[in-house]
């Protein structure tokens, strides 16, 4: 019996999936002082996204298909029901969860997946009501097409500007020159009314040439979106193949270059193009090389760490860290990598309520982690 009581009592000391573990903190280093990662949740499957309720709670999607909530600080153990129906393939499932902006009143949310047919793979975009722990009235109000057979760059982040309108990415599908084919949905970024509409003053109102609800082209696959907190401008960095990663600040009718031109060589060490720069197409305002797998950004509004304000945070998968950036006359003037000693992948990267820094790990036991001064 002494053996079978001991493993009990072991039992007993670990931690249990989707309770909090707000105990549990780690110090880091920087530049300008230290600061503790404090894990909020863990177990959860390749989580994705965040969102912050008025109430406290918070959102978070997991790739796998899930929307999950923390209340309280405990993972509830039950997703929440109600999803789209969605496919879960290669890089697809459930992406970005992001509010409208009159939430409090309306209880509305918009959803980024990805959807299989019969025709292939593509990303869409729901909106529904979140009532009493589930979704309801959820309606599909957009959809990319064409529809391809691959797997993989479904681009999936969203954002509000300040005039209400959503932005929405959608990558090349693994299929460089459809980025620049202004009648195709890949490789850009979309902008819609809440109800699906094209956006007033979007480029291809006014041109045949250009599907209706396209705001940029000449985008790779954007997995980081945010509103710059002073400007109004949006934000966005994407993923270049061997190096190129880039950040652009978005413009209407701009064509960012892909493929045409890069800071990037393919995965073969072969060149895609021999060009950097071209007329009629945007230089990044920033760009890595070699690739360091952006993911998610946030621009640091908070006041625990005042040297931090106004500084540009974006997610690494690929080198594993978290970079911060100070930006000034549109110039990256500081870089500073960050959690380099973590060893996990940083898949997203938010400004809670308070201005705290929140992180996501991607990973099949991914964790939540907020970011909080040593005291």
């Amino acid at each position: 019996m002494f053996p079978f009581r001991a493993l009990l009592l072991i039992l007993c000391m670990l931690p249990l999936p989707g309770l909090s573990l707000a105990a549990e903190t780690q110090t880091f280093s920087s530049g300008t002082g230290q600061f503790k990662l404090q894990t909020v949740a863990d177990n959860l499957e390749h989580p994705w996204s965040l969102a912050f309720l008025p109430d406290g709670s918070i959102l978070v999607t997991e790739r796998a298909g899930r929307l999950r909530v923390i209340q309280n600080g405990n993972l509830l153990p039950q997703a929440v029901p109600g999803l789209p129906s969605l496919a879960v393939s290669g890089q697809g499932g459930l992406f970005d969860v992001v509010l409208h902006p009159d939430f409090e009143e309306n209880r509305t949310l918009f959803l980024s997946y990805a959807h299989s047919s019969s025709e292939g793979m593509t990303t869409r975009v729901a909106r529904a009501s979140f009532e009493n722990g589930q979704l309801k009235n959820v309606n599909t109000i957009f959809e990319a097409l064409p529809r391809s057979r691959t797997s993989r760059h479904f681009g999936g982040r969203m954002a509000f500007d300040t005039s209400g309108y959503l932005y929405i990415s959608v990558g090349d599908r693994g299929d460089m020159d459809r980025a620049q084919d202004t009648k195709d949905d890949a490789g850009g970024v979309h902008r819609i009314t809440v109800d699906g509409k094209p956006a007033p003053g979007n480029p291809g109102l006014d041109d045949p040439n250009i599907n209706n609800t396209l705001f940029t082209w000449g985008n790779r696959n954007i997995q980081g979106m945010v509103l710059h907190p002073t400007t109004g401008d949006i934000w966005t960095h994407e993923h270049g193949p061997r190096g190129g990663d880039e950040i652009n600040i978005l413009e209407a009718g701009t064509n960012y270059g892909w493929p045409v031109i890069t800071y990037g060589i393919d995965y073969s060490g072969l060149p895609i193009s021999l060009k950097t720069e071209m007329k009629g197409m945007a230089q990044p305002l920033h760009y890595w090389d070699p690739s360091i797998a952006p993911s998610g950004m946030a621009f640091y509004t908070g006041s625990d760490f005042s040297e931090w304000q106004d500084n540009l945070f974006v997610g690494a998968l690929k080198l594993r860290k978290l970079v911060r950036m100070a930006i000034t006359n549109g110039q990256v003037t500081e870089e500073e990598d960050l959690l380099t000693g973590l060893g996990e992948r940083i898949r997203d990267v938010r400004v809670g309520p308070g201005g705290n820094l929140w992180l996501l790990t991607d990973s099949p036991r991914g964790r939540v982690y907020q970011v909080v001064p040593v005291q």
